[in-house]
């Protein structure tokens, strides 16, 4: 066993040869679009998302399934499944099977495994002071699910945030291990926050890091959203975790704090690249159809600690 939930990474890693071993991960959660098939896409992106913060290439996939029996939401069903298993198609994994349950509410996701060299698992630790951190999705889709719930935004408001959910993080990964030992350390952003996931980074590094706040990209419209209450528990719950390991600006716009630990679906991929060939990164994201922006450095300081400016 090379990872396991110890390090708080983003998936376990099995070794089974010198050059081959096992990522393994599972993810599900409730629907957070109205659409069932870009519900299915987004969950099943979401788990591979967990694959590629490791450098890891998807093999197999497993459904898991809680639903109503519920006619009029049963009937739903197929095209969930139908949405993960072209997500699916396109990361190159073969959905095998899987489990279903009775359930008062809909949910959804997959067991994902993956394949990595086990001397090329890229991990949370080794960020080392100086890094620059580079993220490749926007945030909001968090604020932007609880407004569509809420009934203040449509589903064609969005589209933006959708579409980015249900793109894989292959390109991303792929410009991540172009770079060689360069790059230092990976998670994907998610559930956590942004903050929150950057907190583990830091903690199982030893090291700090500085988020410039005007250089972190936003969804559209997300920061009017957030004025008008449109704020998910767990992302109340990232900002209550984040006072105890990060320090924030007097002026700081509460839009902007509340996007800095908004409670994530599918997002990006958060990388510590070595200063020298942040530049390059970003503009080898670009190449292959992502995005990458240059948002903090990494630096000396209390272990986990994160300084907002």
């Amino acid at each position: 066993m090379l990872v396991d939930a110890a390090t708080r990474d983003d998936a376990a890693v099995f070794q089974l040869a010198p050059d081959r071993a096992l990522v393994l991960t599972a993810d599900f959660f409730t629907p957070i679009v109205d659409d069932p098939y870009a519900f299915g896409a987004v969950a099943a992106a979401n788990a591979f998302s967990d694959l590629y913060a490791m450098g890891a290439r998807p093999l197999l996939a497993l459904n898991l399934v809680a639903w109503p029996r519920a006619p009029e939401l049963l009937a739903l069903l197929p095209d969930t499944l139908r949405g993960g298993a072209d997500v699916a198609r396109r990361a190159g994994a073969m959905i095998l099977g899987g489990h279903s349950i009775d359930d008062a509410e809909p949910k959804y996701g997959l067991v994902a495994i993956g394949e990595v060299h086990p001397k090329k698992v890229t991990t949370l630790a080794g960020a080392k002071p100086g890094d620059r951190l580079v993220l490749t999705k926007p945030l909001g889709t968090g604020i932007l699910s609880t407004a569509l719930k809420r009934d203040l935004i449509t589903e064609e408001d969005m589209r933006e945030a959708v579409e980015s959910m249900i793109a894989l993080n292959d390109a991303a990964m792929d410009a991540m291990l172009s770079l060689g030992s360069d790059t230092h350390a990976c998670t994907d952003v998610s559930g956590f926050g942004l903050l929150g996931h950057l907190h583990n980074l830091l903690s199982a590094g030893g090291i700090a890091a500085r988020i410039d706040v005007g250089a972190v990209p936003t969804f559209t419209g997300v920061h009017d959203l957030v004025a008008r209450g449109a704020v998910p528990g767990g992302t109340d719950r990232n900002r209550e975790a984040a006072d105890r390991f990060a320090t924030w600006p007097a002026t700081i716009d509460i839009a902007d704090a509340t996007l800095l630990v908004d409670a994530q679906t599918s997002g990006g991929l958060l990388i510590a690249v070595a200063p020298n060939r942040a530049d390059e990164l970003a503009n080898e994201l670009v190449r292959r159809g992502a995005r990458g922006w240059i948002i903090g450095t990494v630096m000396d300081g209390v272990a986990g600690g994160v300084e907002v400016v």
